[in-house]
């Protein structure tokens, strides 16, 4: 029955400094690529060269692990290999002028375009007034209204003759052109006119009706008229106009005739100004052609017509882009359409487009932390929609749930060539796969980035390759060999596993830089493994003030916790606290208390409402085991309660069920428990101990209670056997254990456990299925049949009673 305590070597894998090929990391060249994450890296390497649609990215993994920085340095590979994509650029549509034309021009002439067009306009302005002002046009347009006027003078020039010829005038008055009879020159008043002949009156009434005639088909000419005057001026304007703009915009099309699209809206643009040339002409002065009322009262802003809105230039770019987006709104995804105040109104044109991070991202890589993403409304939904339709439409939500009352856009989508990366946790992960049906079909590449790696020659290499990076990189002092030593054990540490090393790189560069501080106080050149070892206990000192407080109470009595002496149905627990970052064991008394029953084993907590899934299912483990065990042909007749004591929240997990079931069979076997010892472990339903979380936290913190009380060999831990290779505990508990002062014992099933705990050997059965005598297992038994005799006799006795009261 004799069972040794785990020898100190097992409690701490050292790593041997004087197996590290160099003295100071100032020695080691760079690392060559991420440690310990060869199948995230080989991921992410397909993830990017694939150009299949569908193939984007998602990085998953725990945060700290380096996923954003190893991405971004792939990312930044690949896109100087890849051509620089082409500038975008929005210009007005002249004939729509609520949906922009987006032009696209190679890489760097979108902003050179721009410079072009707005000297255009410059030219313009001085070039069609000089036009309207030279003699060439003048003597035109006088032409043009002399002929206007010789016109009209002719056709009511002969009116008149013809009325003279017949005595009749065509007089001008207040209403307009009438005619009237004449005598001796001079117009023969009404009261004159009845005193003429009958036969006269006559001949004048018939001349002036036919003249009448004449003159109101004159008169219905003369709108004709006036709009062909009106027309050969504008045709007139338009020619000058033309011959002004012509050479203007003809070179600019030269410029640009590897630039089907910019051809095709210079011709748009020599249309309109065609067409609006009023603008370009001074106010006041002689009357010009009607333009616009908008233009005439605003010449100065309608110029903005004829501006080009650079969205995207990528002209000092190398390679593709890769862009990041820290707030991914749905704006700053797809682009927005601002406004200004006109008026009292909202208006906005084609110069207020804004472009977002997929127009930049256009052509390269858009990388995007997915749980920022999710948070933002309609983001997410934004970027299926632009990935599923390859464009990129800028509208914005309250457009697309039609709240928008004011004056907007719809401007012309841009082809979109991008590759996306997520990145984010697990989980998030998960639950989209689970729960979107368009997140498999965008995103088929999953780079899952490990917590840990393995620990061997290279890795540690590796690790003291980084850890000389990063100084160097941050103007640190280099490590010693020592220091890098306890670098790889906390490593271990963090890992919880002796054979592995954390790949939360974020704590491990953190670690650098706290010991590079301490080093700096101490003066010292080099970084050693004292200042890593003060840095370490520096933080743990500035975050342990709760563990503490709890170590305090113990000692002082409050929180109940024996470590000495042995007690009936009572044990050691231990759990695991996580507060933040920082972590710490706390032993809890676990007591048990049996008596007749119907075999039911009531878990307080979970009567309670604290006890939660995993905690309840351990008791319902450790209570089919003990049915199995010694209830195999009859039924329990015992009632056993389970609790923590003083415990005044949530409980879950189920590392505690040993230890729950040990004080269940020490209670049953009236076998007293050493208070000296705690325990931590599961078990399942053979009686099998199994491994659990948190195995070195849980041992310091009871180390801690017996340190604190006065170590005298007798105290110690019992860990399931499987967690042997997860112990990285701290020096000062593995010097107790050299000096034999603290035992930490590995077990594997629950007999070991309890032999350990109460001295009394377990027993097995022999052949006939009994337990040894003095055994405590045979001691249950016989406890658990004297238990069954008491309720058939209580039975027998109150069926006495009811038959007799009948």
């Amino acid at each position: 029955m004799t069972h040794a305590p785990l020898p100190a070597e097992l409690l701490h894998r050292r790593c041997d400094p004087s197996l590290l090929p160099f003295e100071t990391t100032a020695e080691l060249g760079d690392i060559a690529g991420p440690v310990g994450q060869q199948r995230a890296v080989e991921a992410v390497r397909f993830g990017i060269g694939i150009r299949a649609e569908g193939y984007n990215l998602f990085a998953l993994g725990p945060t700290g692990t380096g996923k954003s920085s190893i991405v971004r340095h792939f990312l930044a590979q690949a896109a100087e290999r890849q051509p620089v994509p082409d500038d975008w650029c929005y210009v007005n549509n002249f004939a729509e002028a609520h949906r922009p034309r987006a032009l696209r021009l190679p890489a760097g002439r979108a902003p050179a375009f721009r410079k072009d067009m707005e000297r255009l306009v410059e030219e313009l302005r001085i070039a069609i007034p000089a036009a309207f002002e030279g003699d060439e046009y003048r003597n035109r347009r006088q032409a043009i209204e002399e002929g206007f006027k010789n016109q009209q003078e002719s056709s009511f020039g002969d009116i008149q003759r013809r009325a003279s010829e017949r005595d009749i005038a065509l007089i001008r008055t207040p209403l307009g052109l009438a005619l009237a009879p004449v005598k001796d020159g001079e117009v023969v008043s009404p009261e004159d006119f009845k005193k003429l002949p009958e036969e006269r009156q006559g001949e004048l009434k018939h001349a002036m009706e036919e003249l009448q005639k004449e003159l109101e088909a004159t008169i219905k000419l003369v709108p004709r008229w006036e709009r062909e005057h009106r027309e050969k001026i504008r045709a007139l304007d338009e020619e000058v106009t033309n011959d002004a703009v012509g050479h203007l915009v003809d070179e600019l099309m030269e410029r640009y005739r590897d630039c089907p699209a910019v051809g095709g809206y210079l011709e748009a643009v020599r249309a309109d100004v065609a067409e609006n040339y009023g603008a370009f002409l001074p106010q006041g002065g002689e009357e010009r052609p009607a333009m616009p009322a908008r233009m005439a009262a605003e010449p100065e802003r309608d110029f903005r017509r004829y501006r080009v809105n650079v969205l995207v230039s990528n002209g000092e770019m190398k390679g593709a882009p890769v862009v990041g987006e820290d707030h991914p709104t749905q704006p700053n995804l797809v682009g927005r359409i601002e406004h200004i105040a006109q008026y009292g109104a909202l208006v906005t044109d084609f110069n207020l487009i804004k472009a977002g991070c997929l127009h930049r991202a256009n052509g390269g890589y858009l990388v995007l932390d997915a749980r920022k993403l999710l948070m933002q409304p309609f983001s997410w939904e934004e970027l299926k929609r632009t990935l599923q339709a390859r464009e990129i439409r800028i509208e914005s939500p309250a457009q697309t749930l039609g709240l928008l009352s004011t004056v907007s856009l719809e401007p012309e989508p841009i082809p979109l060539d991008v590759k996306v990366v997520l990145i984010g946790d697990p989980m998030l992960y998960y639950l989209l796969n689970a729960h979107d049906p368009d997140f498999a079909e965008l995103f088929k590449v999953a780079a899952d980035f490990d917590y840990r790696m393995d620990r061997d020659g290279d890795t540690v290499l590796d690790y003291a390759r980084l850890m000389g990076m990063v100084a160097r990189q941050e103007g640190l002092r280099p490590l010693a060999r020592d220091a890098v030593a306890r670098m790889i054990e906390h490593a271990a540490r963090l890992a919880e596993d002796a054979e592995k090393l954390t790949t939360h790189m974020a704590s491990i560069t953190d670690l650098v830089r706290e010991a590079d501080y301490w080093a700096a106080q101490a003066q010292a050149p080099v970084i050693a493994g004292e200042h890593v070892r003060r840095a370490i206990d520096a933080q743990v000192y500035r975050s342990d003030r709760i563990r503490q407080h709890v170590q305090e109470e113990i000692a002082r009595g409050t929180l109940l916790i024996d470590t000495a002496g042995a007690v009936v149905g009572q044990i050691n627990a231990l759990s695991v606290l996580q507060i933040g970052r920082f972590a710490f064991g706390r032993p809890t008394r676990v007591t048990c208390r049996v008596r007749i029953g119907k075999g039911e084993v009531v878990d307080i907590e979970r009567e309670v409402q604290l006890g939660g899934p995993l905690h309840s299912k351990g008791v319902m483990i450790l209570s089919s085991f003990l049915s199995s065990r010694f209830a195999a042909e009859a039924p329990l007749s015992l009632a056993a309660s389970l609790v923590f004591e003083q415990s005044y929240g949530g409980v879950d997990g189920d590392s505690a069920s040993s230890t729950e079931l040990y004080a269940l069979l020490s209670a049953l076997a009236e076998a007293p428990i050493r208070q000296s010892l705690a325990v931590t472990g599961s078990v399942n339903q053979h009686g099998r101990v199994q491994a659990i979380g948190g195995v070195n936290e849980k041992i310091e913190g009871f180390f801690d209670v017996c340190q604190a009380r006065g170590l005298d060999g007798s105290h110690g831990v019992l860990i399931p056997a499987s967690n042997v290779k997860h112990l990285m505990l701290r020096p000062d508990v593995v010097a107790a254990a050299e000096n034999g002062l603290f035992k930490i014992y590995a077990v594997e099933t629950v007999d070991q456990g309890i032999e350990i705990l109460t001295g009394v050997p377990a027993g097995e059965k022999d052949e006939r299925g009994e337990y040894p005598v003095g055994s405590l297992n045979r001691r249950v038994a016989a406890r658990l049949a004297a238990l069954a005799r008491k309720a058939r006799a209580l039975a027998a006795q109150t069926r006495t009673n009811n038959g007799n009261d009948r």
